[in-house]
C-alpha cells in the first residue's frame, strides 16, 4: 500500500522527543535524558545493506565480518550490485565462505532487484507493512531484517520490532520486570511511544550498549 506520508520523515528535535515521552512514558523519558541526542544514521545503499544482512545471519559478528570482506573482494573494489551478484556463479560465492543456502539467497536478492520485485525508489513510498511484505518475498529475509531495514535504511520512526532480543532485554531492564516481556506487553508500551516507536527502541538499545547503533 502506498503511504500518504512523505518519506524519509524529518527527525524530531531533542526537545520534541523529550516532551513526547515525558507526557507519555516518564521512565523512557529518563533514559532519553541520560543517553543524550537521538542519532539515527540513514544508510541509502539498500542492496548492499540487504546483502550484508544475509551474509551475517546466524553466525558470529567476527565470522560475518570475515566472510563479508571476502564477498566484497569478489567485485574487485566495486560495490555489489544486483547485476554483479546475480551474475556470479554459486561456486564463486561458496568459495568466499558462504553456505550454499546463503549463496542462493544472495542470488535471489539480485534477481528480485533486477525483475522489479524490489524497486528502491518505490520502497520510500510504501507503508511499513508493504515494505515488510516486499522484502520478505526474498528467500532468506525475515521480518526482523525487514524491520531493521525500515529503521536504518528508510528511517521510519514508528517501527516496533517486538521480536528483537535487544529491545526485549532493554524493556525488562528499564521497567524493572522480573522476566523478559512478551510481544503483547511490548506492544502495549509501543502504544504509549507512538508515533515514535523507533526512537524508544533506539534508546532502549543504547541503554544496554553505549555504542551508536548502526545497521
Amino acid at each position: 500500500m502506498v503511504d500518504r506520508r512523505v518519506f524519509p520523515q524529518t527527525l524530531p528535535t531533542r526537545r520534541q522527543i523529550l516532551e513526547h515521552f515525558r507526557e507519555r512514558d516518564p521512565k523512557m523519558a529518563q533514559v532519553i535524558q541520560e543517553v543524550g541526542p537521538f542519532l539515527l544514521k540513514r544508510n541509502r545503499k539498500y542492496f548492499v545493506v540487504l546483502c550484508r544482512s544475509i551474509v551475517s545471519q546466524q553466525i558470529s559478528t567476527r565470522a560475518a565480518d570475515t566472510i563479508y570482506i571476502r564477498f566484497r573482494k569478489l567485485f574487485d573494489g566495486k560495490a555489489p550490485t544486483p547485476q554483479r551478484v546475480a551474475g556470479l556463479p554459486e561456486d564463486t560465492l561458496r568459495a568466499a565462505g558462504l553456505s550454499r543456502q546463503k549463496a542462493a539467497y544472495l542470488k535471489d536478492l539480485g534477481r528480485r532487484f533486477l525483475d522489479g520485485t524490489l524497486r528502491p525508489r518505490q520502497l520510500n513510498y510504501l507503508d511499513n507493512e508493504a515494505v515488510v511484505d516486499r522484502l520478505t518475498q526474498v528467500h532468506g529475509i525475515g521480518r526482523w531484517t525487514a524491520e531493521m531495514f525500515l529503521i536504518f535504511s528508510l528511517n521510519r520512526l514508528d517501527v516496533l520490532p517486538v521480536g528483537d532480543l535487544g529491545l526485549l532485554a532493554a524493556v525488562q531492564k528499564i521497567y524493572g520486570m522480573k522476566t523478559r516481556p512478551d510481544a503483547k506487553r511490548v506492544r502495549a508500551l509501543g502504544e504509549k511511544w507512538s508515533p515514535y516507536e523507533t526512537i524508544a527502541t533506539w534508546y532502549g538499545w543504547r541503554s544496554l550498549n553505549a555504542d551508536i547503533v548502526n545497521y
